[in-house]
């Protein structure tokens, strides 16, 4: 008797802790993971890379950390899209891949919000490429002042006051004091700017850790500027107050407005908004419940305010967690259980010895919010790649 084939796309902090509960599960069926690199990036410390205190490859680590062969058969290629009609999976390389079950865990995208000129003369960070190409973009900008004296390569403009912005600002301000060193230039030439429509930087967080977020960063030079971005040109990044224009003359801007899903999704036919669906309370899609989206795709609904969740790497593990129990159902003919998110708290770095954020209700920043910082990605390696790969690739460094 033919066994249940179930797919999995996407290799993220979902995908992969899905993967390995079905695989814990000794599931009778058969596993296929889905995934344009060969590699695991975590994702939540992609800024890292981008302001130059951290490798790619320390972010990462190989897929077959986490794969059983004698359960799983994983194909390195780019998912185009989903025929939902046919069952199957299209692939850019491959043949394409049909499926009884399909799990969709693709990640997130820059969303441009129709700005001009964003994805033609911005960065952004979205994935290892991404990041590489902002380290290289800074560093040959503070090379190329000694060519022509012009300030505008000594000026970095980061469009949006989020989480990420807070994240990549606080890393790149502590990183700055070596790279005007690397390059011969005194630091207070080096101007650094957050352009955000409010002054009310990082809404997720009580408005007493933003203000310490948001002076910690003023006191290492960054300029919060308030006014909603118009336009993006070579050397110029432009911003409306209400109605009047105004232009910074910058080298570098980094775009963290906003993010979407895969466009896989779109592209799939899914009932979407800004590539992401909003799915059923067990993870199913409405109208396919062959098919169950997780993270950065799917939109989950806070039952207290009527609002979609964050999507994070917190939210994706326990869907995932759900979703390999739902799966499993399937198989076996159980009943499925819905999804019921429990948030543990969010810490936000702001550099190597500083955060801020909220655990259990409770406010820490500082340094020992810098450590619970580290606790949590140490967790996350080892609730997917189990403890071996958190102790090759974990945060162990607690020094002030």
């Amino acid at each position: 008797m033919r066994r249940n084939r179930i797919v999995i796309l996407g290799a993220g902090y979902g995908g992969l802790r899905a993967l390995k509960k079905l695989q814990d599960l000794h599931l009778n069926a058969e596993l296929i993971l889905i995934n344009r690199n060969d590699y695991h990036c975590e994702t939540t410390l992609l800024h890292e890379v981008a302001a130059g205190t951290t490798e790619a490859e320390g972010i990462c680590y190989p897929i077959e950390y986490v794969i059983d062969k004698k359960q799983t058969v994983f194909i390195k290629d780019a998912v185009l899209a989903v025929n939902q009609n046919a069952k199957t999976v299209i692939l850019e390389q491959h043949e394409p891949v049909n499926y009884d079950y399909l799990l969709i865990a693709l990640g997130f995208e820059s969303e441009s919000f129709g700005i001009e000129g964003i994805r033609e003369f911005g960065l952004s960070i979205s994935d290892i490429p991404s990041v590489e190409r902002i380290r290289r973009h800074v560093e040959l900008q503070l090379a190329a002042w000694h060519e022509d004296d012009c300030d505008e390569h000594l000026t970095v403009v980061v469009g949006g006051a989020g989480f990420t912005s807070f994240e990549f600002l606080g890393e790149l301000t502590n990183h700055l004091p070596k790279l005007a060193k690397r390059h011969h230039i005194d630091q207070k030439k080096i101007r650094v700017v957050c352009i955000e429509p409010t002054p009310h930087v990082l809404p997720m967080f009580d408005r007493k850790l933003a203000e310490y977020g948001s002076r910690k960063l003023e006191s290492r030079g960054v300029e919060f500027v308030v006014g909603r971005v118009n336009r993006i040109a070579p050397g110029h990044v432009y911003y409306k107050n209400g109605e009047d224009l105004n232009v910074i003359h910058a080298g570098t801007f980094i775009w963290t407005g906003g993010v979407r899903g895969s466009s896989v999704i779109e592209d799939s036919g899914f009932l979407q908004r800004r590539g992401r669906v909003r799915v059923n309370t067990d993870l199913t899609v409405p109208g396919a419940r062959e098919i169950m989206i997780i993270g950065d795709c799917s939109e989950v609904i806070d039952p207290e305010n009527g609002r979609p969740f964050p999507t994070t790497a917190q939210i994706a593990m326990q869907q995932a967690d759900c979703a390999a129990y739902n799966l499993n159902a399937r198989v076996t003919g159980q009943p499925l259980k819905p999804f019921a998110y429990k948030c543990m708290g969010t810490v936000c770095s702001l550099g190597k010895n500083d955060a801020m954020g909220q655990l259990l209700g409770k406010n820490i920043k500082g340094y020992p919010a810098s450590i619970m910082k580290k606790v949590i990605e140490n967790r996350s390696l080892v609730k997917i790649g189990g403890v071996e790969t958190m102790l090759k690739k974990g945060r162990f460094d607690f020094s002030r």
